[in-house]
């Protein structure tokens, strides 16, 4: 990381179920600020009048994208990091490289990538209960084609960790607190 720069953001990336909100509890429960791409996405849709679907979610993330260019979610994001006092601070849910770059622009920035299977994603966005939750197995797929589409995977490729979330979730959250605890010293 970066030294020179005075905040450093902690990016959680992931495919769509994969453990991101778990691991970014962690760092949230350690008093680390957290914000949220799927609530910079809801916040643009309530703006536009739109109920938050996973149609119209999904629709406002490529849109805003379109009309702002693909680091628009993290632009929007730097004034929120400004007004807090602190040093450290998570993003979770970026979607891409350009967001990334957007954020180095000011900041100290280390990727940490979740990874789990399809099968378990799938499981556990079903259980999750959001108004965004897939209807089916292709449904499922249609939405991991469009994360896919804005610049996910490249994003988990290149990150600075990934943890695996196969197991419980106190072994995903053991794994993100050991990883904040290196990173905060």
């Amino acid at each position: 990381m970066d030294k020179a720069k005075s905040k450093t953001v902690i990016v959680i990336v992931g495919m769509p179920g994969a453990g991101k909100s778990l691991a970014s509890s962690v760092a949230a429960k350690r008093g680390v600020p957290v914000f949220v791409s799927g609530d910079i996405i809801r916040a643009e849709a309530k703006r536009r009048n739109l109920t938050p679907s996973k149609e119209n979610i999904g629709r406002i993330m490529l849109k805003i994208r379109e009309e702002e260019g693909m680091g628009a979610v993290a632009k929007r994001l730097a004034p929120l990091i400004d007004k807090i006092d602190g040093n450290i601070f998570v993003y979770e849910g970026a979607r891409n490289i350009e967001e990334i770059e957007e954020l180095n622009k000011k900041y100290s920035v280390f990727t940490i990538a979740i990874h789990a299977s399809p099968k378990s994603r799938f499981q556990r966005l079903l259980k999750r209960g959001r108004s965004d939750r897939p209807r089916n197995w292709a449904d499922f797929l249609e939405r991991d084609e469009r994360e896919l589409k804005v610049g996910v995977g490249k994003l988990i490729a290149i990150a600075d960790r990934v943890v695996e979330n196969e197991d419980t979730k106190n072994d995903l959250k053991r794994r993100t607190a050991r990883l904040l605890k290196l990173l905060r010293n």
